[in-house]
């Protein structure tokens, strides 16, 4: 299901596609580059993203195309490349933010739940970026930036496949910055820590210590991130986050070893 609302005529900035965009990060992402002169197509798994798509375009004055579909799955990937690519808008910017958490002992907790979540958070990921990431070479421009998370960077006992898929969300992304250099494409890996978002409700990790504990906002992980994919940075530990990998320098990078 889809809904667009015109704005003016087409970004010189070109198309940027945010999924996840319904709340917290995926929405502040969203939000951001409205402002900064960006026509959007943003999707997540719930019909809320109409109305978020409806007041994007009326605060930003950009196109935006909002879309309720399930990235879980290869056909809801393609349908949302599918839209992306009817835009007649090229896509310069991607950020790949849809995502999901399981909480729990792995035996304990349902299976089809943490199949879900590798479904989402790693298949989709690929499948999108590949799909995103041709269009961007055969052109020689494009952004991309991936939503990892600070719980890659270590075991994640509680919410294991969590941890683990994002782990590889990171090092793929490492991975494809290298095999796209000089190609015009970049790739960015943004790793928050704790962030103010609906995340430990929808994963059931309201009563953990993390989700009772101090978190950062998401528009300042956003910007961050922001920042960064347009500086073309490889990637940025935001906010609280780079305290726990001892990060020291001021542009959000961490300087820390990335095996911590």
């Amino acid at each position: 299901m889809s809904d667009s609302t015109d704005g003016p005529g087409p970004s010189e900035r070109g198309l940027a596609v945010v999924t996840g965009a319904s709340t917290g990060i995926g929405r502040a992402f969203a939000e951001i580059l409205a402002r900064e002169g960006f026509d959007l197509v943003i999707a997540a798994d719930e019909t809320y993203i109409l109305e978020v798509g409806a007041e994007l375009a009326a605060s930003s004055g950009r196109r935006v195309v909002p879309l309720h579909v399930d990235l879980s799955g290869g056909p809801g990937v393609e349908h949302l490349h599918d839209q992306a690519s009817a835009q007649g808008v090229p896509v310069t910017v991607a950020v790949l933010n849809a995502g999901m958490g399981v909480h729990g002992r792995f035996d304990e907790v349902d299976l089809e739940r943490q199949l879900q979540l590798i479904d989402l958070n790693v298949r989709s990921t690929v499948h999108l970026a590949t799909l995103l990431t041709r269009d961007m070479v055969l052109r020689e421009e494009g952004r991309l930036l991936f939503v990892s998370s600070i719980a890659g960077k270590g075991p994640g006992p509680g919410h294991a496949a969590y941890a683990a898929s994002k782990a590889f969300v990171h090092s793929f992304a490492e991975a494809t910055r290298h095999e796209l250099a000089g190609t015009g494409v970049s790739v960015t890996s943004l790793l928050p820590g704790p962030t103010d978002t609906a995340f430990f409700e929808r994963a059931g990790m309201q009563d953990t210590v993390v989700a009772r504990g101090p978190k950062d906002d998401p528009y300042d992980v956003a910007r961050e991130g922001y920042d960064a994919m347009m500086a073309g940075r490889d990637q940025v530990v935001a906010g609280s986050a780079r305290k726990a990998l001892g990060a020291t320098t001021a542009a959000g990078e961490s300087s820390a070893p990335l095996g911590v």
